[in-house]
């Protein structure tokens, strides 16, 4: 199940905060942390759950719909 999802969440985080008109420096301010973690976040494939959330909040999408999208388009065994 799901075993060819590839879904580069921190691209995606990039690409929505570009989408906002956002600065890595707000996101490094919101989340209270630097903005070198936030270029690291962007590099991931994978992400803590709880920060996914943090993220989808303070951007206002939910990033876990990519990934409940991705099972409900999987093919039944």
């Amino acid at each position: 199940m799901a075993d060819n999802v590839n879904i580069n969440i921190g691209k995606e985080i990039r690409e929505e905060l570009l989408r906002q008109g956002r600065s890595v420096a707000w996101l490094s301010r919101q989340l209270g942390t630097s903005r070198v973690a936030c270029y690291r976040i962007f590099d991931c494939y994978s992400i803590d759950t709880q920060q996914l959330l943090r993220i989808s909040v303070l951007l206002g999408r939910d990033f876990f719909r990519l990934y409940s999208n991705s099972l409900l388009n999987e093919p039944n065994p």
